[in-house]
């Protein structure tokens, strides 16, 4: 079936109305986002089809109730529904015209007659081959179409699961919106504490790094003020919970009460966080005393911050053990159900530790062994040899270390290099070997250790 352009035109200026009337409710783009935002966000990102602006009830006429009134014309008005085969099939004698009334004539196209509007057969083209070559087409064509209807109905039918999922999501949408209210109301002490604990620790671990990649221009007076402020931000939060029973998982003792599961939770981040923060005020002391270290106490500095942090690592692993004990033991639920669930926590946690246990043995061989894994001193004629001048910090060489790959840099330049990079500063060969990650830098792990 087709319709005309100039018909086409006609349909698209006439609004929908309501019981005759020329009056088309609008519908903003916000209000429609605030009704059903999730079906909204799907229909902008093209899943689904855009929903029309007016209500189904006012859908486009195919035939207009006035076409007089439509095309500014008299009553007796009428066209051809295929303007184009009107014009162009005029021999054929096939087109028909609408009735005073305003009756539209539907007219089912066949090849031959498409093939004649389209001006691809010829003048001449007899009937018995136009009939041949239309059945043939109409035997591929619908084959075709019979892949192309179930594809379209296979797709039809996910998008309307996706709008159903999105009009279930929306129902229950702003019911948990209000749930989330009130347990943020309910713990909005433990999550005012949280956030402002999470928000120091934060930039706490950015001043480290600052003040470690300073070096020797460090001022003690600022490392001592920060020592200062960590100290009295964590003697102010367990103060302002001296209550809540925080200090006996500190040192692994058990809860005294069974504590609630969000309880159990504030516990046991407040206490990670604080232990974070306390190693922090070690790393302050060892940057102060380490100061003016170059060479070979740079390196040993860098040594020191790994081992602090991964003795953290490992204490945080154990931290939240006898809170989640304390937890599991609940004889509320059956002794032999409580006794299960405890045994099987700490069987997870044995397992998760021994990776632990050995990352801190390795860092504390790494700190006793003496010589340079990653290369050796060099030799004053070796120095000579290469030119007193390292290439990373276009200066004279203090303390020459020749790399594996026979390039010679300062200690602490290629010490500062190899906290980042395991591969040369010149040539790129790999000379540190894939051990522990260094923590030299004086960064903190910020993930929580929550089981």
């Amino acid at each position: 079936m087709e319709i005309s352009n100039s018909e086409a035109t006609n349909l698209d200026n006439v609004a929908p109305s309501h019981g005759g009337g020329a009056t088309r409710i609008l519908q903003f783009p916000s209000l429609r986002f605030l009704q059903s935002p999730i079906t909204s966000l799907i229909e902008y990102s093209g899943i689904l089809r855009a929903r029309p602006d007016y209500r189904y009830s006012d859908t486009f006429t195919l035939i207009p109730r006035n076409p007089a009134s439509v095309n500014g014309q008299n009553p007796g008005y009428s066209e051809t529904v295929d303007g184009a085969d009107g014009a162009g099939g005029s021999g054929n004698g096939d087109s028909r015209t609408s009735s005073n009334s305003g009756e539209v004539s539907i007219r089912i196209i066949g090849e031959q007659d498409r093939a004649a509007h389209n001006g691809e057969n010829g003048v001449g083209l007899g009937a018995a081959e136009s009939t041949v070559g239309g059945d043939d087409a109409n035997r591929n064509g619908a084959g075709n179409g019979g892949d192309e209807n179930s594809n379209r109905e296979g797709s039809s039918y996910q998008r309307y699961d996706i709008q159903q999922a999105a009009r279930w999501i929306e129902q229950i949408l702003p019911f948990s919106l209000l749930l989330l209210v009130v347990f943020i109301r309910q713990h909005l002490q433990g999550f005012v504490v949280t956030i402002y604990s999470t928000a120091i620790l934060l930039k706490s671990n950015d001043i480290l790094r600052k003040q470690t990649a300073l070096k020797g221009e460090r001022k003690i007076s600022v490392l001592v003020g920060y020592l200062f402020f960590f100290v009295l931000h964590i003697f102010g939060i367990y103060w302002w919970h001296r209550k809540d029973d925080l200090f006996y998982p500190l040192l692994m003792i058990p809860p005294k009460a069974i504590p609630p599961f969000w309880h159990a939770v504030f516990v046991i981040l407040v206490n990670d966080i604080m232990a974070r923060q306390a190693a922090m005020v070690v790393k302050l002391v060892l940057l102060m005393y380490y100061k003016n270290g170059r060479g070979h106490n740079f390196r040993r500095q860098g040594q020191m911050l790994t081992l602090v942090e991964y003795t953290l690592l490992l204490y945080r692993a154990l931290l939240p053990t006898p809170v989640w004990y304390r937890f599991f033991l609940n004889k509320m639920y059956g002794s032999l159900f409580s006794s299960l669930t405890t045994g099987l926590y700490l069987t997870f946690k044995l397992t998760s530790i021994v990776e632990k246990v050995q990352s801190f043995f390795a860092a504390l061989k790494a700190l006793s062994r003496k010589e340079i894994h990653y290369g050796s001193y060099a030799t004053s004629e070796q120095v000579n040899a290469a030119g007193d001048l390292c290439a990373i910090c276009q200066e004279k060489m203090h303390a020459p270390i020749l790399l594996r790959c026979k390039h010679i840099f300062c200690e602490d330049c290629v010490s500062e290099w190899f906290e980042r990079e395991r591969t040369c500063p010149l040539c790129r060969a790999l000379v540190r070997p894939a051990d522990l990650q260094s923590y030299g830098d004086g960064s903190t792990n910020l993930f929580f250790q929550l089981f």
